[in-house]
């Protein structure tokens, strides 16, 4: 069987995503999420708008911004927070071609906005879900390489290994776990996702 593209691979994650959303009740679109303040509606709602943005779009908000990806977000988010959960659900669902800002680094941003953000909300309500293995594989070596997700500052000097798929980068102290949690852990979740992981490491990475 051939291998999946990264645009297929980020297709079959939005989808995944929408089918999410259409299952969820009203308190749990209300719960809080691994985001900080976020609730479960608010995470949605900002990764509607991150990737609906056109590359031109993005640039030009960076630039207002001053490259603070924090205050960026907090401006796109109250256009799409304001929708009822069915009109976000369609939303997710409309646009799983990757286009604009998602598309970017082949379409690896759509990939890993909406992997890492599908766990933010399955985790705190106990939605256990099984990643696909190419894509996590793929937004590992994405997150990386990315200098906005900040994964390479936050891991310096550590070695991770997944140890349910075959992954490894880093030197240094050990940190051992499931793709997901060293995911997790790399995008600035490692309290979230500490009983997951082992090894010397763990401690500094926290």
């Amino acid at each position: 069987m051939a291998a999946l593209s990264v645009r297929e691979m980020a297709r079959r994650e939005r989808r995944d995503f929408a089918d999410l959303l259409d299952g969820l009740s009203p308190p749990q679109w209300a719960a809080a999420s691994l985001c900080g303040r976020w609730s479960v509606r608010e995470v949605v709602a900002h990764t509607l708008a991150y990737l609906s943005q056109s590359r031109r779009g993005l640039l030009g908000a960076m630039i207002r911004h001053r490259g603070d990806v924090d205050r960026l977000n907090a401006a796109a988010l109250p256009a799409y927070a304001r929708l009822p959960p069915p009109q976000l659900a369609a939303l997710m669902r409309a646009g799983v071609d990757p286009a604009g800002a998602g598309a970017l680094y082949g379409c690896r941003v759509a990939l890993i906005e909406c992997l890492i953000h599908q766990q933010d909300i399955r985790r705190p309500l106990g939605l256990d879900r099984a990643v696909p293995a190419d894509r996590l594989r793929a937004a590992l070596r994405y997150a990386r390489a990315s200098p906005v997700i900040g994964a390479a500052r936050r891991t310096a000097g550590l070695r991770l290994v997944a140890t349910d798929l075959d992954w490894s980068a880093g030197r240094g102290p050990e940190v051992t776990g499931p793709g997901e949690a060293l995911l997790l852990a790399m995008t600035g979740r490692a309290g979230a996702v500490a009983d997951d992981l082992r090894g010397s490491g763990v401690n500094r990475l926290r």
